[in-house]
């Protein structure tokens, strides 16, 4: 995945604002790459521009060395708030985009099966999601992206609203299935110990308007990983350290802007 000069704009004639501007980022086969930055710095417009949701106003994004024409129908979304049908059982949450492709449904609901046991559900296909904790369902959510087999995961802070320590459990989990499929990851986190603690190459973004991509690290750790013990390591605190010393700015901007005149003259 390629995007090269991509920027993103929202309104008209002189109600323009400008939300990314020539952001280039290249994401390879089989890479993880993770996006930090403050909020609302544009880290979920630049996945929207990725999955084919947004068009840039300026710019362009290639898929495989295509042009990207509409949705991005090689890549899997998994959004921060779950996207799983109340009424529906975890199985046949599962199941459902095979169903919709035209699958079968009895085929379908048997590889549902089998990606449930793959993400330590199999015992809980029957159900609802109201009777599963929130790690579990974000669990069945990755199941529904990664049984359509998509070459390209966008994640946008999928762990957000879990526990610390849930975090850490899913964190490893979606670090053996990538090992195991081998896809290309964009997941936008606003944790930069995540962010190098799962990645190859840590992006960030600065604070908007018009964010830009001011930084590229990549991640010296080798794999596998185990989440714990990998922000252990010396080379794990001296990248944190580096990539801090530019982040923190930005936030701080952020910050700034988020609160106003009146709160920041206080």
């Amino acid at each position: 995945m390629a995007l090269d000069g991509a920027t993103v704009a929202f309104g008209v004639d002189q109600h323009v604002y400008t939300a990314v501007e020539q952001a280039t980022l290249n994401v390879a086969e089989a890479e993880f790459v993770a996006i930090v930055g403050p909020t609302g710095c544009g880290k979920s417009t630049l996945l929207n521009v990725a999955a084919g949701l947004l068009r840039p106003a300026a710019g362009s994004i290639r898929i495989f060395d295509q042009p990207l024409q509409g949705l991005n129908r090689q890549a899997g979304y998994l959004f921060q708030a779950d996207a799983l049908f109340p009424w529906k059982t975890a199985r046949d949450n599962v199941a459902i985009g095979l169903e919709i492709a035209g699958t079968a449904r009895t085929e379908a609901l048997e590889r549902a099966q089998q990606w449930l046991v793959s993400v330590g559900l199999g015992g809980f296909g029957d159900r609802y999601p109201h009777m599963l904790s929130g790690g579990q369902r974000k669990r069945v959510g990755l199941a529904q992206v990664l049984i359509r087999d998509p070459q390209i995961l966008l994640m946008d802070e999928p762990f957000g609203p879990l526990d610390a320590q849930t975090r850490q459990i899913m964190g490893d989990l979606l670090l053996r299935l990538w090992s195991a499929h081998r896809k290309a990851v964009l997941f936008v986190t606003h944790d930069l110990e995540e962010a190098i603690a799962l990645a190859d190459r840590v992006v960030i973004m600065s604070a908007g308007p018009a964010s830009r991509i001011i930084g590229d690290w990549r991640v010296p750790l080798p794999r596998p990983r185990d989440i714990f013990e990998v922000r252990l390591l010396p080379d794990f605190h001296a990248l944190h350290r580096q990539i801090w010393d530019v982040l923190k700015d930005e936030v701080m901007k952020g910050y700034a802007q988020s609160q106003g005149p009146a709160e920041i003259s206080r």
